[in-house]
Formats: C-alpha cells, sequence, structure tokens
C-alpha cells in the first residue's frame, strides 16, 4: 500500500515539473517569437538627394524607424539606374528584411526589385512607383495635385470665364510619371477656362539653376503673362526670382510640394499656391506600411499620403521656418 501511495506522488511530482518546464519553454517561446517579428532591418534606396525634397527623405525614414526601434541601411544612388540595381543588390546582401525604394524612375530599379523577389524581401515603393514587384506604393495622385492648383489658380485669375492671358510651365524631368501627371492635371484644369492658354518650358529636370534660364527664355518670347505654374516649389521658385528681377510684380506664380521656402512667400503675398506633398507624412507612412507587412498584414497595393493646397486663406497653419516643407503631421 505505501509503494502504491509513493509511486502516485512520484508521480505527481513528475507532472507538475513536465507543465512548468513546458510552461517555461512556451512563454519562451513566444517572447522569442515577438522579438523576431519585431525586430527588422529596412534598406532604403533612395534615387538621389539633389532636391530639397528627396534630400529630406532619407533622415525622415531614418528617424522615424529609429523612433520604433527599427534599423534603417539607406543609399543614394544619384539618379543612376544602374547604381540604384546595384544598391539594391549591396543592401540585399546585408541581410534587409523589407526594401523602400524611391526609384529613379519606373523601370529603373527592375533588376534590384527582382533580386528581392527571390529572397521573399517585400518590396515598397515611395513617392515614385515601378511597373512590377513591389507589394505596395506609398505615393499622392500627382494628377490630382496640378488639377488642384490649376483649379485654385483660375479662381485667383478671377474665375474661368474671366480669366485671360498666358500661362508660363516649367517641366520637370522628361518622360517622368510625375511630370506627366502634374502636367496632365494641370491642363485639364486650365481648359475650362477659355481666356487662358498654357507654354511650356523646355524639361528643367525639378532644377531651379535649370528653371532660372528657361524662365528668362519664355518672358522674352512671350506676352500678357498671367502666372507661371512649376513642376515642383523648387523651380517654381526659381521663376519667381527672374519675375521679381524683370519687374512682372502681377504676374502669379505656383508650384506642387510644399516647400517651406514658398510657404513662405505665400504669407509675404509673393507666391499664389502650392500642393502639399509633404514628405513627412510620405516618409513615415512607408515605415508603417513595412511594419504592417512584416506583421503579415494585408496592405493596399496603392497608399495615399493626401494633400492639400496651401495659399494664402490657410498659410498660418503650415508657415514654419524650422522646416523644409509643410506637413500635414501635427
Amino acid at each position: 500500500m505505501k509503494k502504491k501511495i509513493l509511486a502516485v506522488l512520484l508521480g505527481v511530482a513528475m507532472t507538475i515539473s513536465l507543465i512548468g518546464c513546458g510552461g517555461k519553454t512556451n512563454e519562451t517561446s513566444q517572447t522569442e517569437s515577438s522579438e523576431t517579428k519585431d525586430t527588422f532591418t529596412i534598406g532604403f534606396s533612395n534615387c538621389s538627394q539633389d532636391t530639397p525634397f528627396f534630400a529630406n527623405m532619407t533622415p525622415i525614414i531614418e528617424d522615424y524607424a529609429k523612433g520604433k526601434d527599427i534599423k534603417v541601411v539607406s543609399l543614394n544612388a544619384d539618379n543612376d539606374v544602374a547604381k540604384q540595381n546595384k544598391d539594391i543588390q549591396d543592401l540585399v546582401s546585408r541581410g534587409i528584411d523589407v526594401l523602400i525604394v524611391n526609384p529613379v524612375n519606373e523601370d529603373g530599379p527592375s533588376a534590384g526589385i527582382e533580386v528581392c523577389n527571390k529572397a521573399n524581401i517585400p518590396v515598397i515603393t515611395v513617392d515614385k512607383n515601378v511597373k512590377a514587384g513591389n507589394a505596395a506604393w506609398v505615393g499622392r495622385d500627382n494628377k490630382e495635385m496640378g488639377r488642384q492648383v490649376g483649379e485654385r489658380l483660375i479662381e485667383l485669375l478671377g474665375g474661368a470665364d474671366a480669366a485671360k492671358g498666358t500661362i508660363l510651365e516649367i517641366q520637370g524631368t522628361a518622360g517622368s510619371t510625375t511630370m506627366m501627371n502634374r502636367r496632365d492635371g494641370f491642363h485639364e484644369a486650365i481648359e475650362k477656362a477659355p481666356g487662358l492658354k498654357i507654354v511650356e518650358s523646355s524639361y528643367c529636370d525639378f532644377d531651379r539653376s535649370k528653371a532660372i534660364p528657361a524662365t528668362q527664355d519664355l518672358l522674352q518670347a512671350n506676352k500678357d503673362v498671367v502666372a507661371i505654374y512649376g513642376h515642383n516649389d523648387d523651380m517654381a521658385m526659381g521663376a519667381s526670382q527672374v519675375v521679381k528681377e524683370q519687374g512682372f510684380n502681377n504676374v502669379l506664380v505656383c508650384g506642387v510640394d510644399g516647400l517651406m521656402e514658398s510657404v513662405l512667400a505665400i504669407k509675404e503675398g509673393k507666391y499664389a499656391c502650392t500642393a502639399s506633398n509633404d514628405p513627412v507624412l510620405l516618409g513615415q507612412t512607408a515605415v508603417d506600411v513595412a511594419i504592417d507587412l512584416m506583421a503579415g498584414e494585408k496592405v493596399e497595393a496603392f497608399v495615399d499620403a493626401g494633400t492639400i493646397i496651401i495659399d494664402s486663406t490657410n498659410v498660418d497653419e503650415y508657415a514654419d521656418e524650422s522646416l523644409d516643407f509643410a506637413t500635414m503631421v501635427k
């Protein structure tokens, strides 16, 4: 009888011991799984650093990710397609878990993206998109941005029936989807005002230094200029400089991106309007999408970061000399 009771007690003790060990093992497994899920490395391939907008993208993504204890490895392609593909392959070799890429153009980084696809590394495009291979695109509707600027400009010129004169359009980079969409949206709006005509510049690559001589040439060749539209604020601010130097005080200048220099010029009455292309919200949203993907969540193919027209009616909400761009992040 004593032997039987001893055997039962020994069995209970062993069971308790096994349950305890099992509970500990399960807890450790869950903890390790959680740490693996929450800790990953983002690779960021930026197309260039040659405009204020692109230059800001890298620190925005790095700082926001750092605040979430996520490591970012960033490389700059210098507007070179071959370099961007090489950079992406370099990032893959460094062991990244997800790639965020601001492509040089929509065809450019296809080889690098293919490497990511074969390695099962999710690809997120930011600002510009690619034709295939990415899990999500975080960007904005550039056509709608151009349209909104055009519609606001018509209002500032007295409305569709009253607006008359020539609009000079300072174009971005030839073949760029961003350029074409900002052009097409703007044209669709201006077509509603029969008294307005658009004269396009040569391609200025979103570069202020190229926009200045282009504006000078257009002002010499055209009369009745009432407005200038730049495919980005950097070029439009160059055009604004020319307008001021040549005494065209009544010419309205507008652009896209919400460059703080242009926002402050709006506040001073020296710039008409801009469509916000807030890089802070754009970069932060890209990191958030990366987090969702790594957590196994479903994401939309196009994540629209949104825009707003900034003009004299709301400029005080966005003017901040400490920032490079107006931000919708509050």
